[in-house]
């Protein structure tokens, strides 16, 4: 009985070290997406910078939304045509 113990402490041990191995590997991973979403992010803040473009004043004025939802109705179209021909391709 006396080594039973010690071999689930090491068992135990080993699931742990084998958790922590995939918690860094995630880790890893999650920072890998967050850097590129901050890159994507910092990309588009330096084109409007360049342009002059200050998005909250732009969004201010009138017809601003109804311009988004313009876009917006652009975009479904697009996306609902891709869809269909996807479906309906040889």
């Amino acid at each position: 009985m006396d080594g039973a113990p010690g071999a689930q402490e090491s068992t135990e041990l080993e699931r742990l070290r084998a958790r922590v191995a995939a918690l860094e590997t995630e880790l890893v991973e999650v920072q890998a997406r967050a850097n590129a979403a901050v890159a994507a992010a910092q990309e588009r803040a330096y084109w409007l910078e360049r342009w002059h473009v200050d998005l909250n004043a732009l969004m201010q004025k009138p017809g601003a939304a109804q311009f988004r939802a313009l876009l917006r109705a652009i975009r479904w179209v697009g996306r609902t045509t891709r869809r269909i021909k996807r479906r309906f391709a040889p």
